[in-house]
C-alpha cells in the first residue's frame, strides 16, 4: 500500500524536536537547574546550526508548574524566531493558563490543544494528551474521534504528542504513560492507519527511546533540563540526574526519517578525524 502515496510531492526537510523544557517563574530553578538558560541555549544552538529547519516542535511540559509567568517567558523566547514554532502541552502544563497566554493558539472544537497542518506534503498532527491533575496521559474518545478524522483525510501523517502512548519497559515510568483505558484504543487507531503514519514523536520520558508501535516507528527525545536514568527494575521512583541535555534533528526525505541527537550543552573536548582507512590505523611504533 505504501507505493500509492504521493512521494513526488514530499520534499526533504529538517525538523527540530525539543521537549520537556519545564520553564518556571523566571529566577526559580527546576531540579537545581535554570530551565530558562538551558532552553535559551538550545534555541541559540538551533538558530546557529539549523536555521534552515522547517519547524521547531516542542512536545509539552512547557512549564514546570503551569504558571502564567512561565508561559509568558516562553512566548517572549520564541517571538522573534524566524523558524515557525509549534507547541503542545504536557502533564506539568495547565491547559487554561496556556490558552490564556497563547490566546491565538489553535485548539479543536472541544477546547483540546489538538491541531494539525500540512508541511511539505505530510500532515503533521499535534496532540493534547493531558488529563486533569494527572501525570499519566489521557486521550479520550472525543480526542480519538478528532485524530481519526485527521488520519482518514490525509495521505500520510506524522504524529507528535507529549506522553509515550506505549509501555517502554521501565516500570515506574510506565505508570505515567498514556493510561491503560486510553492506550489500547489509541494503539488500535494507530494500527488501523499504520500504512500512512510515518513516525510517532514524543517527550515525557526525558530519554531517547526508539522502537515500533502497532507497525509505526517511534522516538522520544531527551529533555533540555534533567535526564532520566533508565531503571528496568524500579517500580516506584523515577530516577534522573542533571546530565547533558539534547534535542533532535529530524531529517525527513519523503517518508524516510533519520534522527540525530544533538548535545547542545556539551563543553568538553571535541576531537576530529578523517574518514580514510589510514586515518584510523594504529600508529606504527618506532622501530627498536
Amino acid at each position: 500500500m505504501r507505493g500509492r502515496f504521493f512521494f513526488g510531492q514530499s520534499k526533504k526537510m529538517k525538523i527540530i524536536h525539543i521537549s520537556d523544557i519545564h520553564l518556571t517563574v523566571p529566577g526559580e530553578e527546576m531540579g537545581g537547574l535554570n530551565p530558562h538558560a538551558r532552553f535559551a541555549r538550545a534555541l541559540a544552538h538551533v538558530m546557529e546550526d539549523h536555521a534552515d529547519a522547517a519547524r521547531i516542535i516542542i512536545t509539552g511540559d512547557l512549564a514546570h508548574w503551569g504558571e502564567r509567568a512561565a508561559y509568558e517567558a516562553l512566548q517572549a523566547a520564541v517571538a522573534d524566531l524566524h523558524v515557525p514554532v509549534r507547541l503542545m502541552i504536557g502533564n506539568h502544563d495547565d491547559r487554561a493558563t496556556f490558552r490564556s497566554v497563547f490566546a491565538d493558539h489553535p485548539v479543536d472544537e472541544n477546547g483540546f490543544v489538538n491541531h494539525a497542518e500540512t508541511v511539505e506534503g505530510a500532515r503533521f498532527i499535534y496532540l493534547d494528551s493531558v488529563g486533569e491533575r494527572a501525570h499519566a496521559g489521557h486521550f479520550c474518545a472525543v480526542r480519538r474521534t478528532w485524530l481519526q478524522a485527521e488520519l482518514e483525510n490525509c495521505e500520510h501523517a506524522r504524529i507528535f504528542l507529549h506522553h509515550n502512548p506505549m509501555l517502554v519497559g521501565l516500570p515506574a515510568e510506565d505508570k505515567i504513560a498514556l493510561n491503560k483505558d486510553d492506550r489500547g484504543p489509541f494503539q488500535d487507531l494507530i494500527r488501523d492507519h499504520a500504512e500512512k503514519i510515518d513516525y510517532i514523536h514524543f517527550g515525557h520520558v526525558h530519554a531517547p527511546i526508539h522502537g515500533r508501535l502497532a507497525g509505526v516507528s517511534f522516538a522520544s527525545v531527551p529533555s533540555t533540563v534533567n535526564q532520566s536514568i533508565p531503571d528496568m527494575s524500579e517500580t516506584e521512583l523515577l530516577k534522573g540526574a542533571p546530565m547533558d541535555p539534547a534535542y533532535f534533528v529530524l531529517q525527513i526525505n519523503g517518508r524516510d526519517t533519520t534522527i540525530h541527537q544533538i548535545p547542545f550543552a556539551w563543553e568538553g573536548p571535541v576531537m576530529t578525524a578523517g574518514t580514510g582507512w589510514e586515518d584510523w590505523a594504529k600508529p606504527v611504533e618506532a622501530a627498536e
